[in-house]
């Protein structure tokens, strides 16, 4: 289950950068195009964000972590790029 919560983590954060990159990017260039990726994009990241949490619960109980793991490793998910640095720091098995 590990191998999986990570592919979500990264999975996860790159569906939050290509969020904010069709909000702050794409729709400063004043194209329409972003109104078409919003749904898509915005979609995939909630799934992938909701997937993440509940794997992360799942995890908890399965691989003990204490509490202060367990909301460090929650909170990564609402912070840019924190899923990857989560997925360097506390999932990586070397």
């Amino acid at each position: 289950m590990l191998k999986l919560f990570k592919i979500v983590a990264v999975l996860e954060g790159i569906s939050y950068l290509a969020l904010f990159a069709n909000m702050l990017i794409v729709k400063n260039m004043n194209l329409d195009l972003y109104k078409s990726l919003l749904f898509p994009i915005g979609m995939a990241h909630g799934v992938l964000f909701i997937g993440y949490i509940i794997l992360a619960i799942m995890l908890k109980m399965e691989e003990n972590w204490d509490w202060k793991k367990f909301f460090i490793i929650a909170i990564a998910s609402v912070i840019p790029l924190g899923t990857f640095y989560i997925e360097k720091k506390y999932l990586s098995t070397t």
